[in-house]
């Protein structure tokens, strides 16, 4: 297995924490996001991860080069340019095998999910792409049609809504859970990476030709950390 860990962003949601170090480097119980989700994958089948760097990415490649790994750990250098969710995975596809599919988390996601299921349900599902979702309380919610596929989105509290050209009501609605698996036909698709893009949107752009399918999980088994009151909640959810 393949993955890409997202460890670029900012952490704006983790100040103070964040003023002297990215948020992949972030300690819940004396570990580092970044060691959590890397050994976490390792443990699930990945054999090659790579990790894109931008806030503090010096702090996050030297982590990376201190310590030995049972997996090929490559960077996906954003220092220059913080490219976001999309334009960074298809910047950091240069480095993916391009014969077998991805799976992609975000560094500040923790979950005690079998990666490997997930990754093993996309290839069955024949789709170009999984997405984790869960029934969350969530504004934003990703819309998929009576076959599981990805048909739209909705923010609950604007009233914005995107409709893909398969959206047929009913609908089921989800929360996006910063999990994915995408194969190289998606992740090829993608815009180039010449300016920073969200990946949502591309999601639902290629949705209208493309089949994107959902994997549901149950919410008790995922946590996102990426603000402090769910950071100090991770202390007993995470076990060494």
């Amino acid at each position: 297995m393949q993955a890409f860990l997202l460890a670029a962003g900012l952490g704006t949601r983790l100040r103070p924490l964040t003023n002297d170090r990215p948020k992949a480097l972030v300690e819940v119980n004396g570990h580092t996001l970044l060691e959590i989700n890397i050994l976490n994958l390792i443990a699930n089948g990945a054999d090659r991860i790579v990790v894109n760097v931008h806030h503090f990415g010096d702090m996050v490649i030297d982590f990376i080069s201190s310590r030995r790994w049972d997996a090929e750990i490559l960077v996906s250098d954003e220092r220059d340019c913080l490219l976001d969710t999309g334009a960074g995975l298809k910047k950091a596809s240069q480095y993916f095998l391009p014969d077998q599919p991805v799976l992609v988390h975000n560094v500040d996601i923790l979950s005690r999910l079998s990666l490997k299921e997930i990754y093993d349900y996309h290839i069955d599902s024949k789709s170009v792409g999984t997405l984790a979702v869960g029934l969350r309380p969530t504004s934003r919610q990703l819309l998929f049609n009576s076959d599981g596929i990805l048909c739209g989105w909705r923010n609950s509290s604007s009233g914005e809504e995107i409709k893909c050209e398969n959206f047929i009501e009913p609908v089921d609605s989800y929360a996006f859970s910063g999990i994915s698996v995408v194969s190289p036909s998606l992740w090829q698709a993608l815009p180039p990476a010449d300016a920073p893009y969200p990946i949502i949107p591309a999601y639902l752009k290629l949705a209208n030709c493309h089949r994107i399918s959902r994997f549901v999980h149950n919410p008790a088994d995922w946590l996102d950390v990426g603000k402090p009151e769910t950071l100090a909640i991770a202390k007993s959810f995470v076990t060494y």
